[in-house]
């Protein structure tokens, strides 16, 4: 019985849960916090900055070519991030977003401190392999800043248009009356 509560709660389904285990996970649910775009949007500037610390707790383990790439991929990233949290962008963008500053910018640059110092010289493939894979990257956060501007403006005419058709004069006229 103890082993299958142990078992249990490893996978988070004892299957001997009682009225205080209801409890403990509705505790457990009211804890987390909110979801939606704005959750989404804090996580997602919070992990920006954490980005930039790793960034920087790792500066001397990167070559100056590789900083500086990161910097520009976070000077588009940043401004990104906040005019996204004031004007929004669609689902997939922001997802993009995400996975740039989560995962697809991270992962290379903690492979790449882990290599070691031989492999982490300025004209070493490693080094040619990262700067080829910032320069995709930054063309992608450039792209995706794009979208996101030239999305609201689109957005932004389209409704300009409504409103010119909704409430312009009609071209039809009545006659004289």
């Amino acid at each position: 019985m103890v082993i299958g509560r142990f078992i249990g709660s490893l996978f988070g389904n004892s299957s001997e849960s009682g009225p205080a285990d209801g409890q403990a996970q509705q505790a457990q649910l009211a804890a987390q916090p909110p979801s939606g775009p704005d959750a989404e949007h804090r996580e997602t500037a919070r992990s920006l900055v954490n980005l930039r610390t790793a960034v920087r707790r790792a500066g001397a383990a990167m070559p100056t070519l590789i900083s500086s790439q990161v910097r520009q991929i976070d000077d588009i990233l940043a401004p990104l991030v906040e005019y996204i949290g004031s004007n929004g962008a669609s689902t997939e963008q922001r997802v993009l977003l995400n996975s740039i500053i989560t995962s697809y910018l991270p992962t290379p640059l903690r492979a790449y401190v882990a290599l070691n110092e031989r492999e982490r010289t300025d004209d070493s493939e490693a080094t040619a392999l990262l700067v080829e894979q910032l320069t995709i990257l930054e063309g992608i956060a450039r792209d995706l800043e794009n979208q996101v501007r030239t999305g609201a403006i689109a957005e932004l005419s389209t409704h300009g248009r409504f409103l010119d058709d909704k409430f312009s004069p009609s071209s039809l006229t009545f006659g004289d009356r």
